[in-house]
C-alpha cells in the first residue's frame, strides 16, 4: 500500500490500526462494521474511499459497506460524494467530523429533554420516578449548555492551530 505522497505504507500495520481503533469505537457503543469502515476511511491518506476499496481492504461484502456507510452518514461522520464523470460514490471523512458529529447531537439532546419533561409531568415531579426523570433532565440540560460552550472553545482553538486567527 502506498500513500498519496508516494511514501510506502505497511499494509499490515494499517490493518492492525484499523482493527484496533475500530475495537475502541465498538467499546464506546458504535456497531462493529461502521466502526471498521470509519477507521479505514480515517486512516486513508485521501480521507476518502470507494465502496470497492473498502470492501477489498476490510474483506467484506458491498452490502456490509453500504449498511455501514448509511449508519455513518446518519451520524454525520462521513459524507458521500460522486467521483467526477463516474456513477461511483466516494465516502469521505473531514478533519472536523468529530465536531460535526457532536454538534449534530444537539438536536438529539433536545428531543431527549422534551421526552424527559413529558416523563416528569406524566410520572409526577414528587414521585421517586419523577425525581429520577428530573435529575436526568437536569443532566442533559447541563450537558447541552456545556457542549455548546465547549464546541465554541474548540472552534477558536482549531483556528489557532491551523493559523487562521
Amino acid at each position: 500500500m502506498t500513500g498519496s505522497a508516494g511514501n510506502a505504507r505497511n499494509a499490515e500495520a494499517v490493518s492492525r490500526f484499523v482493527e484496533s481503533f475500530a475495537a475502541h469505537l465498538v467499546e464506546a457503543g458504535m456497531p462493529r462494521m461502521p466502526a471498521r469502515v470509519f477507521a479505514a476511511i480515517l486512516s486513508s491518506d485521501e480521507g476518502s474511499m470507494t465502496s470497492a476499496g473498502l470492501g477489498e481492504q476490510l474483506r467484506v461484502s458491498p452490502a456490509a459497506v453500504s449498511g455501514a456507510v448509511r449508519y455513518l452518514a446518519q451520524a454525520h461522520m462521513v459524507s458521500r460524494e460522486r467521483e467526477p464523470g463516474s456513477r461511483r460514490e466516494r465516502y469521505r471523512v473531514r478533519g472536523d467530523q468529530w465536531f460535526e458529529a457532536l454538534t449534530n447531537r444537539d438536536a438529539v439532546l433536545k428531543r431527549w429533554e422534551a421526552a424527559l419533561r413529558e416523563g416528569v409531568t406524566s410520572l409526577g415531579a414528587d414521585t421517586p420516578a419523577g425525581r429520577r426523570m428530573s435529575e436526568t433532565l437536569a443532566f442533559f440540560e447541563f450537558l447541552e449548555s456545556e457542549l455548546a460552550e465547549l464546541m465554541e472553545r474548540w472552534r477558536v482553538r482549531r483556528e489557532k492551530l491551523s493559523g487562521q486567527e
